[in-house]
């Protein structure tokens, strides 16, 4: 049984690697996975490294699509797809997340009425701004297999009319969907070892555990918008008084710094001996980071999570997340953009204790679980 996985942006790339690490072991003669990248993000740190770090297959096809516009990217990546599936003929496409390149696949793939797999179904952050909530739902409701790393995820679909009672050949007329776990757990039990072996980022960087802040910065509304910008930098830039912040710079956040008008603001974050910009992490490097920080502030979905596996209290730069079930642990505050809700939520977490965190992400197999619903769904048609 042959599968096409897509993949384009640095979460989809280590998500893949818990699927492909289980066909590898438990379905070499069952299936057949051809990879196509559509080079979505095309920084090497920020995607090449990963195939290496991560013992990834390379993939067979990449459309290098690069940066653009959400219509042109989608468009292009849409066309590409449609000629691999084309030549391909798989049984199903497997989708991860909510990106351009899972809209993409989606779109090309229900045209030509090959099922898809979503990993990562069912969650939302009910902001209909935010382009990842359309491709998300977009492909959820294309989708022939549904599974959802969250109940939460699970009961959303279930609010917006998948039937949850569905046994008999998972078709996009009849989709399944299942609560299975999430597969970036199951990565982060796999790498956590291998990233104390290999990593060397803190002795790099003389960082001492617990000791210091990490922040990551990416999303368009906190970049793009220089008032929002501005206000989260002015934040840590006061925590950076009392702990050293180290801040793995996305390339789009570096571009927006760059053109800030407050050249006052510039000059105190570059200036700052506590505030410690590094380029762009591999997985193993940032595993080090989030194991060994005192506190997590990020506007990052999948770094919200690890945060969480490493029981790490989180500053969601912010106004929503699909992850509602870590909010309702009381292990991460909302604070968007919002210097004062920054620093309250920073506040409360600098001076809690912070108790036992909840098992709310599976027990490390959903990988083992989605490969055997694909295949034993295969036998069923």
């Amino acid at each position: 049984m042959k599968i096409l996985t897509v993949i384009g942006a640095r979460p989809q790339i280590i998500k893949a690697a818990a699927i492909s690490r289980e066909i590898l072991k438990n379905y070499s003669n069952k299936i057949e996975e051809v990879i196509v990248h559509t080079g979505q993000h095309y920084d090497q740190n920020m995607s090449e490294i990963f195939f290496d770090e991560l013992n990834i297959p390379r993939p067979n096809y990449n459309l290098n699509v690069g940066s653009s516009s959400h219509a042109v990217q989608s468009a292009k990546m849409i066309e590409g797809l449609e000629k691999i599936l084309l030549n391909e003929n798989p049984k199903y496409i497997l989708l991860y997340g909510d990106t351009n390149s899972t809209l993409a696949g989606a779109i090309a793939a229900s045209k030509m009425n090959i099922p898809i797999v979503h990993v990562e179904a069912g969650l939302r952050s009910y902001n209909r701004k935010m382009p990842e909530e359309i491709n998300r739902i977009v492909c959820d409701h294309l989708s022939a297999l549904l599974f959802s790393p969250t109940l939460t995820g699970y009961n959303n679909l279930i609010k917006e009319g998948f039937n949850p009672n569905n046994t008999k050949k998972h078709t996009p007329d009849n989709p399944g969907i299942f609560h299975c776990g999430d597969i970036m757990y199951d990565n982060s039990l796999h790498f956590a070892q291998l990233s104390e072996e290999k990593s060397n980022i803190l002795k790099d960087y003389n960082l001492v555990s617990n000791k210091f802040i990490l922040t990551t910065i990416h999303r368009d509304h906190n970049t793009d918008i220089q008032e929002n910008l501005c206000s989260i930098f002015k934040a840590l830039l006061k925590i950076s008084e009392e702990y050293k912040i180290v801040l793995p710079l996305h390339p789009r956040t570096k571009n927006k710094l760059n053109g800030i008008d407050n050249r006052d603001l510039y000059d105190s974050i570059f200036n700052n001996e506590n505030l410690l910009i590094i380029p762009p992490t591999s997985f193993l490097d940032m595993l080090a980071l989030e194991k060994s920080s005192k506190m997590v502030i990020t506007d990052s979905g999948g770094v919200q999570k690890e945060a969480y596996f490493f029981n790490k209290p989180c500053v969601i730069l912010r106004p929503e997340t699909e992850w509602v079930e870590i909010l309702e642990t009381g292990k991460a505050k909302l604070a968007s953009a919002n210097y004062n809700d920054i620093m309250i939520a920073y506040n409360s977490f600098n001076e809690d204790k912070i108790e036992k965190f909840p098992q709310i992400f599976g027990c490390g197999e959903a990988s083992q679980f989605i490969c055997n619903v694909i295949f034993t769904n295969q036998k069923k048609l």
